[in-house]
């Protein structure tokens, strides 16, 4: 990791370089060894110490900002704000590349598992007044909306339906 020191009205001692490189090694195992750039900017300004950190990792940049009476424990607070971004954006790169399958994964789990063919459903549909009449005038009843018709037949008082063949004739179903 490279890091960089700019300080304003305050000297970037050896001692703050060795505090900031400390919790930087600590934290060294999130950033995976990938080329990552610091810039640690600490200043002073009556009597308040303020440090401010800037990450770049990968395509993103972490930013973190702390201002304390003392100059150690404002860089240790701001490191620990970018090495809690640094998780957060981890677990989620993570968690994204987990959630993916992989593409011979997926054809083959699909092609090894057939799915069973479903029973088909009774679904009620509405009530249909049976009303009586002949073959005929139920033959004159169908149309292009109505596939089938059931009627009550006059000629033998028991219930008969009629529908449209895939031959384009009518079918009519009496009981015996």
């Amino acid at each position: 990791m490279k890091i960089e020191y700019t300080g304003r009205h305050i000297e970037v001692t050896p001692a703050l370089k060795a505090h900031v490189d400390e919790h930087f090694r600590r934290i060294s195992h999130l950033f995976d060894g990938k080329a990552t750039k610091a810039h640690v900017v600490i200043e002073v300004e009556r009597n308040r110490h303020r440090s401010e950190i800037v990450v770049y990792w990968r395509n993103e940049v972490l930013t973190a900002a702390t201002t304390l009476s003392d100059m150690y424990k404002s860089l240790s607070q701001s490191i620990a704000k970018i090495e809690k971004q640094a998780l957060r954006l981890k677990d989620k790169v993570i968690d994204k590349s987990h959630r993916a399958k992989k593409v011979g994964e997926v054809t083959s789990s699909a092609a090894a598992v057939k799915p069973a063919p479903a029973q088909p459903r009774i679904i009620a549909d509405r009530r249909h007044h049976v009303k009586p009449m002949s073959a005929e005038e139920a033959a004159l009843l169908l149309d292009d909306k109505n596939q089938f018709l059931v009627f009550r037949n006059t000629d033998n008082q028991g219930i008969s339906v009629i529908y449209k063949r895939k031959d384009g004739n009518l079918g009519l179903i009496q009981p015996k």
